[in-house]
């Protein structure tokens, strides 16, 4: 089934969005240091948390109205890059880090370490032999969840103010240990490959509308717990990812599915030849008794009583 031109169009339309979100974050990241306006500070934040929504909305689409493309592929990183690279870096540079004196040096470090996780997340796409335990799972932090992270200090100072969080050693620390998590080696779930159990899916959609209730009114302290709870996964994210290594009894469910053949393709596939027919011999070639030959009187009979009878 072949892609509709203007069908093929919409995942990248997605792709420049959040490319378009990422860029204006820093827009409002510069109109909060000129105006010292933390609500331009929390319109920025809000931007990069966007431009991280649109991210997960344009894979998903394309595979669904079936138009990936390489250009596609291609500009999702680049778009990833700029929106949660290069960013986060400079809204936090514009934050605190401008002052600092390897402020600027930490954000290159940040921006470079997004580009390297890029670049291995691509890489691992390719693999033909991918590990059967690891599905289910990224390697390192993804970047979208990164530049959420590096964002906490910031979200903390639009609610509570000046405080040990904003101190500018603090925030370049900070920026620098998510960009080195990012390149790391440790495993995180991705969110697409939780199961919930039946039993939990009212609860949760209860708690689901309380946190979106809640996010009117206090969204930096809910984005915040949220934040934390996805650092404090980590380590169970790591012990559960050794743990399907060492139970390969397990990897029944990490494992891809491969679409069995069709039966009936199999089928007609393996058909015999069939033996041409002779008249008057069975198809080993035997000869057919007079009564079993096509023509004889015996055999004409039953055809013109069937005529008459109807």
């Amino acid at each position: 089934m072949a892609s509709v031109p203007g069908v093929r169009f919409l995942p990248n339309a997605i792709t420049v969005l959040a490319l378009c979100s990422g860029l204006t974050s820093v827009a409002f990241a510069y109109r909060g240091s000129t105006t010292d306006s933390t609500q331009q500070y929390f319109l920025a934040v809000g931007a990069i948390a966007a431009a991280a929504i649109l991210d997960s909305l344009d894979g998903p689409t394309a595979r669904l109205l079936r138009s990936t493309s390489r250009i596609g592929a291609e500009l999702d990183s680049l778009s990833d890059l700029i929106s949660f690279g290069v960013a986060p870096a400079l809204v936090m540079y514009l934050w605190q880090l401008h002052e600092h004196p390897i402020g600027w040096a930490v954000c290159l470090v940040y921006a470079v370490c997004t580009a390297l996780r890029l670049a291995r997340f691509n890489s691992l796409l390719d693999d033909e032999n991918p590990k059967p335990w690891a599905k289910g799972f990224f390697l390192g932090v993804p970047s979208p969840a990164g530049a959420l992270l590096a964002c906490i200090p910031l979200l903390m100072w639009i609610r509570f103010g000046d405080g040990w969080w904003s101190n500018g050693w603090l925030a370049g620390i900070w920026l620098l240990l998510i960009g080195l998590l990012m390149v790391s080696r440790i495993s995180s779930i991705a969110l697409k490959s939780v199961r919930v159990p039946p039993s939990l899916i009212a609860p949760l959609l209860v708690l689901l509308v309380a946190g979106v209730a809640v996010l009117f009114y206090e969204p930096e302290i809910v984005l915040t717990i949220g934040l934390v709870i996805y650092l404090l996964h980590l380590p169970y994210a790591e012990w559960k990812y050794h743990y399907l290594e060492r139970h390969p009894e397990l990897w029944s469910d990490a494992r891809p599915r491969v679409r069995p053949a069709s039966t009936r393709r199999l089928r007609m596939s393996v058909r015999m030849p069939q033996r041409r027919r002779v008249a008057g011999r069975a198809p080993d070639g035997t000869p057919l008794p007079p009564e079993r030959r096509r023509g004889s009187g015996t055999a004409a009979r039953p055809s013109g009583n069937r005529r008459r009878l109807r």
